[in-house]
């Protein structure tokens, strides 16, 4: 009883603790993110004051805030419209591969760690935070934008790389046969393949089962398939935003409509408990040694992103302003690069990766909402001209 009057209480200072930093952001017009991912940063291990949550809590808080990010995400497009975009932007995603896996690869035989640290130093620099991402575009209104489809594309695109990269990488670090990478890609692509065809194909049918009833049916229907397709694609190797991205896909507009205000103050909750959970995970002490490192990585792929999401942009035929909106918005790292990074620390592939993973995280985390937000003055600058 008195642990539970503990969580409880140390819960609700938590959460009145964000509300005082997002009256803050809003004063100051900014997106509240970085100020969540800091207050996580003094508050976990190592931090000014240590708050004794339960791991448990902490992961499923985290996971179902990705979760409900993403699925409102996919409430604003349409399968036919991701589908489109897919087809045209495969360019886009092999350059997005090569320039910002390619300097965490480089980067680490650099610093003298075997191939399969720097293959995974490659994957903690490839990985945008769709995280982050849906919850800057949310805040500055800016996902009905026209360029929001190209970036939603590349996010899908990277997560369909993960769902190939992670199979190899765990067989690498088991020292597993080769046979059983191959089939956990296969499965994994076929997966996300068979819920974008139903969400394409039977999305108006769901829709009209979902939007029978209530708003207490609609929002239980809506929230209970989400996590159903987003377990569903992670037990077979597809991340669980990738699941509630393409479940919100699968309701047709008016629906979207409906399910979208019913689900935003849930999402409004567990999204900033996500960056909280998401810094009290980070120990502030290991990230001094390795900040020169993580930082000279974040500028250059802080840069490379910003690359790839005017390139991409410009192909789709956006303007200026728009082209420099989609590179900034790639820039956040987040929740994959930090998973990348403890499949390494688990298996002792190299004892530097942990916290050069979490000091470059946690720059890029900070920094990309920052840039997303002042990406049109970035283009006015003199630099930038």
């Amino acid at each position: 009883m008195a642990e539970t009057a503990l969580v409880l209480t140390e819960l609700g200072a938590l959460v009145l603790g964000l509300a005082v930093l997002a009256r803050l952001a809003h004063r100051v017009g900014l997106t509240p993110i970085p100020l969540y991912l800091l207050a996580g940063l003094a508050f976990g291990t190592g931090g000014v004051v240590e708050i004794d949550l339960s791991e448990q809590l902490v992961e499923l808080g985290s996971e179902i805030g990705v979760v409900l990010l993403l699925l409102t995400l996919g409430l604003e497009y349409t399968g036919a419209e991701l589908s489109a975009n897919l087809r045209s932007g495969i360019g886009a995603g092999l350059l997005d591969v090569v320039a910002n896996l390619g300097p965490g690869v480089v980067a680490g035989l650099v610093l003298g760690w075997d191939p399969v640290a720097a293959l995974l130093l490659g994957g903690v620099t490839y990985v945008s935070s769709s995280g982050i991402i849906a919850k800057v575009l949310s805040d500055l209104g800016r996902l009905g934008n026209r360029e929001t489809p190209t970036l939603l594309s590349l996010l899908v695109l990277e997560d369909l790389a993960m769902a190939v990269y992670l199979p190899v990488v765990a067989v690498l670090l088991a020292d597993e046969p080769l046979g059983q990478a191959v089939v956990a890609v296969v499965v994994a692509v076929v997966a996300v393949a068979v819920i974008l065809t139903v969400a394409i194909r039977h999305g108006e049918t769901l829709s009209r089962v979902a939007a029978t009833g209530s708003d207490e049916a609609l929002l239980l229907t809506v929230l209970g398939a989400t996590l159903l397709v987003a377990g569903g694609a992670e037990r077979l190797g597809v991340s669980a935003a990738v699941g509630a991205f393409l479940t919100g896909l699968a309701l047709s507009e008016s629906v979207a409509e409906r399910a979208s205000a019913l689900v935003g103050p849930l999402r409004d909750l567990f999204a900033a408990l996500f960056f909280v959970f998401f810094g009290l995970r980070i120990d502030p002490s290991l990230l001094g040694p390795a900040l020169p490192a993580a930082l000279a990585l974040a500028v250059v792929t802080g840069l490379s992103k910003v690359g790839t999401g005017w390139w991409a942009a410009r192909r789709a035929g956006i303007g200026a302003a728009g082209r420099m909106r989609t590179g900034t918005s790639l820039v956040s790292r987040g929740e994959f690069s930090i998973v990348i990074a403890g499949l390494g620390v688990v298996a002792g592939v190299e004892a530097d990766l942990g916290p050069v993973a979490a000091a470059y995280v946690m720059l890029l985390a900070v920094a990309g909402p920052v840039l997303t937000r002042f990406s049109d003055r970035l283009l006015r600058s003199p630099a930038a001209t």
